[in-house]
């Protein structure tokens, strides 16, 4: 069946209504139902699956989002990350993120800067990052990109693992000896 997408990126289907990326706002999709999920594509790709929401007619409408489909919005508009529906339900370690990067100035743009992360990598490597800034007390950008780097790389390690053999242990620690310079006088 086709659709039109909303301005505000939403479809509507059975009185629920479902987040569509925004880069399809205000365009035709076409949605597939299925008893238990209903899928969203356009120009001959899958853009999203939500699963479906099947709801009595008393009951008020819904809206399912997904935040994901509104990063576009935000790395435009950075200040919607503060009050914008579809941000109220991340993943914890973002939303602990959020609560102290809002705290500070600039910190809006920050956010937008990390949660845009996911759409180069993978959302559970960021996640994993920013638990670790999180861990480590006062994350920023740079150090959650420093942690998301190490953990592609694969070197989660900070110091690196040195096996010295027996071979290399001193027998006489050295001393310091400085009556070898200048015979142990003073200048004067």
């Amino acid at each position: 069946m086709s659709k039109r997408v909303s301005p505000t990126c939403l479809i509507s289907f059975e009185r629920t209504r479902y987040s569509v990326s925004a880069s399809f706002a205000n365009r035709p999709v076409s949605l597939r139902v299925y008893p238990d999920r209903l899928v969203v594509a356009a120009e001959g790709n899958i853009l999203c699956e939500h699963t479906r929401i099947i709801q009595c007619s008393h009951l008020p409408p819904r809206t399912t989002y997904d935040w994901r489909h509104y990063l576009a919005v935000v790395q435009r508009k950075p200040g919607a990350l503060r009050n914008g529906a579809p941000f109220l339900e991340l993943p914890p370690a973002f939303r602990q993120l959020q609560d102290q990067m809002l705290r500070k100035p600039g910190g809006d743009r920050e956010m937008v800067d990390i949660l845009a992360l996911v759409l180069h990598h993978d959302e559970q490597a960021v996640l994993t990052a920013v638990e670790l800034a999180l861990a480590g007390g006062g994350p920023t950008k740079t150090h959650v990109l420093n942690l998301l780097h190490r953990l592609i790389d694969g070197k989660t390690n900070c110091e690196p693992d040195l096996n010295t053999p027996q071979a290399l242990v001193l027998r006489r620690e050295p001393r310091a000896n400085v009556e070898r310079y200048g015979g142990g006088r003073h200048a004067s």
